[in-house]
């Protein structure tokens, strides 16, 4: 089985329809991720090629990537979206950051930083998608609970979409 157009899986069976025969290896990098935030608080995703020298191929993912020696990671962000989606934002905020430890498989340690972009329908609309298979936008409950997210990205929209439980105590 394999996710249909729009992502969806088997919930109980998130892994069927993956195959990492004849994977290349991987090499994990320091990355930024945009949490693109619509007006109505929809976010904003690709879903990844299917192709075996990627993280997570056939997953849905935020718009990122590495970051690339001597760049900060906003510039990253913003080199990234320019690349994917042909959109340059004007205003980020980091939300959170992620640290993982790859050194019991031979690699440092890298980070992934997440950034809050919020964006209107008509920039959204105007996107230009230049890498991954297709764009969407869906809300967190539909991503969480109907399509197979990169399990990293899916902890940082589940942690966006509470943060007001969070902020209660």
């Amino acid at each position: 089985m394999t996710p249909d157009s729009s992502g969806a899986v088997s919930a109980d069976k998130p892994w069927v329809g993956l195959s990492l025969s004849g994977a290349k290896s991987l090499r994990p990098d320091n990355a930024v991720a945009a949490l693109l935030v619509t007006e109505d608080g929809r976010y904003v995703m690709q879903l990844r090629d299917l192709i075996p020298n990627i993280f997570f191929p056939g997953h849905w993912g935020c718009f990122g990537g590495g970051v690339v020696p001597g760049e900060s990671p906003v510039e990253a962000l913003k080199r990234e979206l320019s690349e994917e989606i042909e959109f340059v934002p004007d205003g980020v905020s980091e939300f959170t950051r992620f640290d993982f430890d790859f050194s019991r498989l031979g690699h440092s340690a890298v980070y992934r930083i997440y950034f809050v972009v919020r964006i209107t329908e008509n920039i959204m609309n105007k996107f230009i998608l230049h890498e991954g298979s297709r764009l969407a936008a869906f809300t967190g409950e539909e991503l969480l609970d109907s399509c197979r997210v990169t399990p990293y990205d899916a902890v940082a929209i589940w942690m966006h979409m509470s943060a007001q439980r969070f902020n209660s105590a």
